[in-house]
């Protein structure tokens, strides 16, 4: 039998050591395959998300990039980007930067920040004031303000950390709410993470109950912390099982992520 070998490498991104941050599969390829075997590859990988990259032949970007849940192709995520960017990056050691073009975030960007970090320009999700009775009841606790992107975006903010890490939200009841992100947040003084924000995010929807670590989710925190703490960074903590440090700045209509990134696996898919 003739397999065919697409090369993968997993990725813990926003990680300090293995085990660390969120998972990602990097998958480069030569061209796109369907739609359908590229769900049927992350089904199969069963990471919170898989990035498929394939040369861009355009002069806007080195890259196209695409993620993928295993139930879904989603529109923007943060952790499989920085992970994309680490995997093309340490094989193109002269390199200082790499660009992505996608679907529905516009072109991203990925660099190098100092010896062995990466910060990435992701687009500013400034959240609005709204009433959430529905999903704030399905992630409970009490929040003390809620706002909404219309991303699909649902910001929770509660009052101290310690409620955030309590949290045990109804799954199912928060799945039938549909596709909706849900963010948990507080101000993070008095937290044993010793970060400026705590934070924990829940997409069941789209076959992640908790999201380890969430770029797109700081999309949304970073505008209202940046505002809220009249400064234009600060350090975030997710307080996921895993867990993963990140580092936030506005910078206009966009957001700069920074974190580091630790290869877990390199090796071969096999179809």
């Amino acid at each position: 039998m003739s397999w065919r070998r697409l090369p993968i490498t997993r990725v813990d991104a926003f990680a300090e050591r293995a085990f660390e941050g969120n998972p990602a599969a990097v998958m480069p390829l030569d061209e796109w395959m369907s739609d359908a075997m590229l769900q049927a590859i992350a089904a199969e990988n069963n990471l919170s998300e898989t990035a498929f990259v394939v040369p861009d032949e355009t002069s806007e970007a080195d890259y196209e990039l695409r993620w993928f849940t295993p139930r879904q192709e989603v529109a923007l995520c943060g952790h499989a980007t920085l992970a994309s960017g680490h995997v093309l990056l340490t094989t193109a050691q002269w390199r200082g930067d790499m660009r992505f073009r996608t679907r529905h975030a516009g072109i991203l960007t990925v660099a190098r920040d100092g010896e062995d970090g990466y910060r990435m320009r992701l687009p500013a999700y400034r959240p609005e004031p709204k009433p959430l009775a529905k999903i704030a009841a399905a992630v409970g606790g009490s929040p003390v303000e809620t706002l909404w992107h219309d991303g699909r975006y649902a910001l929770l903010v509660y009052a101290d950390p310690r409620e955030v890490r309590a949290l045990a939200p109804d799954m199912a009841a928060l799945k039938a709410l549909g596709d909706v992100q849900a963010i948990a947040t507080a101000d993070g003084a008095g937290d044993p993470a010793d970060a400026d924000v705590v934070s924990r995010v829940f997409v069941p929807s789209a076959g992640i109950d908790e999201d380890p670590v969430t770029g797109s989710a700081h999309c949304v925190l970073t505008p209202y912390w940046t505002r809220r703490l009249a400064r234009d960074r600060f350090t975030a903590w997710q307080a996921s099982e895993r867990g993963g440090r990140v580092g936030c700045h506005i910078d206009g209509d966009q957001v700069e992520l920074s974190g580091r990134c630790v290869t877990t696996l390199t090796g071969e898919f096999l179809l």
